[in-house]
């Protein structure tokens, strides 16, 4: 058996995720399912171990150090991400967005726990196939799987990854389909005026411009890029630190935590003082971009060391709450048609809700994007459901499924 230290299996983990970026752009359905290049990655090295395990062969044992620290990096920048001040961007609608989201995110939880207690299942497995995975997608799947494990949900990792590429596929089907039969059936046309008259692409602009700030090198003689690299990089392992801290007194509590809550703590409160003062003059898109890297590699290491054979017997109670789930998504988005107005751009909003309620924001725009191509524009959605869908619905989500964790444990 072939033993690979920490950073041979880094590097590994970098080869089979850009085996995943190949794959996509050769098998034209992953690319149109939006299905991310590091789970096609390493999902392929873990087929390739259940096949030899069904053989009791072990041809390969990976270092999974480096692991946990990538995934609490990740969920880091998120927090950096959730700036107070964007909820005024698109106006009200992005609060009513916002909280109608977060009651969907319960309404998720609530229904896989109801499923799953007729199986005679752990509760939390409905947690799971819940907004762990629907709403969360692979990286919280992942993120979440070894705390449920340790609550006494077995298999639990392998479980959460099967369903977040469940509701990836599954979003990416009835988010086009759900768009147009609100727009057929209510006979809408596209907006001629509105207080946002630009176009998808400005609309993501402005997005980007909102959530990168401009900072200014130490002195004229350093690079301004790699000064900005490695300040972020630095703010982030600060924030790491203490949020270290943080979870220890939660953990002291008897509140069970995922490693990254506190880390993710700190860095709002980093970000929003920022806000403020203006002091740090954080880059976000320099964070965001940190925390690709750290997502797409903690993605590749976590997915190539899954046990797929553990999923055994789950097969049918895991299909009966997905399918579930696809429905009361699918009626969410009849309520975020209602609330947010009724109109034209509520049903493009319907459509990318569909996405990444059950899979990722890529679903959502790509979902949002196939509607305007045939309807026309819809600047405001395209500013409404970033916003939420990509910084601020991964931030409560892991404090609701934290809460539902610890009274189910």
């Amino acid at each position: 058996m072939l033993k690979l230290d920490l950073i041979q299996t880094v590097a590994f983990a970098g080869l089979a995720l850009f085996l995943g970026y190949g794959l996509r752009r050769w098998i034209k359905p992953l690319d149109r399912f939006n299905i991310p290049a590091p789970v096609i990655g390493g999902l392929l090295i873990s087929l390739a171990t259940l096949v030899l395990h069904h053989y009791q062969i072990t041809p390969v044992q990976f270092d999974i150090t480096l692991r946990d620290p990538l995934m609490i990096a990740f969920f880091t920048t998120i927090g950096f991400a959730a700036s107070l001040s964007l909820l005024k961007v698109g106006g009200p609608q992005v609060l009513i967005f916002f909280l109608m989201v977060t009651g969907m995110v319960i309404a998720q939880n609530i229904l896989g726990i109801v499923l799953a207690l007729p199986f005679g299942l752990n509760p939390l497995l409905g947690v799971i196939c819940g907004s762990v995975t629907q709403t969360g997608g692979p990286a919280t799947a992942l993120a979440f799987g070894p705390v449920f494990e340790q609550a006494g949900v077995s298999a639990a990792t392998t479980a959460a990854v099967a369903a977040a590429i469940f509701g990836i596929i599954s979003g990416g089907l009835i988010g086009g389909p759900v768009g147009t039969f609100l727009i057929e059936k209510n006979k809408l046309k596209k907006l001629r005026a509105k207080e946002l008259e630009v176009t998808e692409i400005e609309a993501e602009k402005v997005v980007e411009e909102l959530l990168s700030k401009k900072t200014k090198a130490a002195s004229p003689d350093e690079d301004r890029s790699s000064f900005v690299l490695l300040k972020s990089v630095v703010i982030i392992l600060v924030a790491m630190w203490v949020g270290s801290w943080v979870s220890q007194w939660f953990a002291s509590l008897g509140i069970t935590l995922p490693a990254y809550i506190g880390a993710m703590f700190v860095a709002a409160i980093i970000r929003n003082f920022d806000d403020l003062t203006g002091w740090l003059e954080l880059d976000q898109k320099v964070i965001d971009d940190i925390g690709h890297v750290a997502l797409n590699l903690f993605l590749v290491i976590a997915l190539m060391t899954l046990r797929l054979w553990e999923l055994a017997g789950l097969f049918l109670p895991m299909l009966v709450i997905l399918l579930a789930q696809v429905v009361l998504v699918g009626l969410g988005a009849m309520v975020v048609f209602r609330l947010m107005g009724k109109d034209y751009e509520a049903a493009v909003m319907s459509a990318g809700y569909c996405g990444f309620a059950l899979g990722t924001t890529a679903n959502a725009m790509a979902n949002m994007k196939a509607i305007v191509e045939r309807y026309g524009r819809a600047p405001r959605a395209f500013l409404v459901v970033p916003i939420v869908g990509a910084f601020f619905i991964d931030f409560t989500n892991a404090l609701i499924i934290t809460v539902f964790l610890n009274l189910f444990k």
